[in-house]
């Protein structure tokens, strides 16, 4: 599954570059595994510092008033958003898988089924960049406009294009669902989406009351809380 999705308003968008604008950028290959290590090319901000804690709570905010994310994600833990700069010589993201398990502040451990990027520059401010995720359908390239995110599954292999010109900033991190099969994540996104256009077509009859009663019986049987 890799759906796109609205996230951030203008507003938030435009508040957060003010933020990135003055940002204590580091070195990117300081966070990532063994074997991202060797691809990884890129800046990204200090886990620890004001800036990167104020824009995290910001991108938590937009995640749970996204009825879409909720419904794709079922998330049950979000590990704490993190934040990259592509530009310049620190401009790439060889291909890789992202590891299984993520360690936030407290030694939560965040299993990783699904990957979320949200892009924060604008289209025309940048070349290349696109995030290209390939799949047992092919390689799909994905660049969005700002505030707008993408989210996949994490077992695919991924990489982030070359940036030529200009900078790419984008928020990136890490879903654990409730549902861990991503085949039963999808098949509940399909059930939710027919439900959502039947209620738009009938309203709250009994075959649509019966079908919610099947969707949230699915759920109780697959979901870990």
């Amino acid at each position: 599954m890799m759906l796109t999705l609205p996230l951030l308003d203008a507003e938030e968008v435009r508040h957060a570059r003010a933020l990135l604008a003055r940002a204590p950028w580091a070195e990117g290959r300081a966070t990532a595994g063994a074997q991202a290590a060797l691809a990884k090319n890129n800046e990204q901000l200090p886990a620890d510092g004001d800036i990167q804690r104020e824009l995290q709570q910001m991108v938590l905010r937009a995640l749970d008033r996204s009825p879409r994310f909720l419904s794709a994600a079922l998330p049950r833990k979000v590990f704490p958003p993190r934040f990259n700069r592509y530009a310049g010589d620190s401009n790439s993201f060889g291909m890789h898988v992202d590891g299984s398990i993520r360690y936030a502040e407290g030694g939560v451990r965040v299993r990783t089924d699904l990957s979320c990027t949200v892009f924060l520059s604008e289209l025309e401010d940048y070349d290349g960049g696109e995030l290209v995720i390939r799949d047992p359908g092919g390689s799909r390239r994905v660049k969005l406009p700002a505030g707008q995110a993408v989210l996949y599954e994490g077992t695919t292999l991924h990489e982030v294009a070359p940036v030529t010109r200009g900078a790419r900033l984008a928020s990136f991190f890490w879903v654990e669902s409730m549902v861990r099969s991503a085949e039963r994540r999808r098949l509940l996104l399909e059930l939710d989406d027919a439900l959502t256009a039947l209620r738009q077509r009938h309203g709250e009859d009994a075959s649509t009351v019966a079908l919610v009663g099947t969707y949230h019986n699915l759920l109780r049987m697959w979901a870990e809380t």
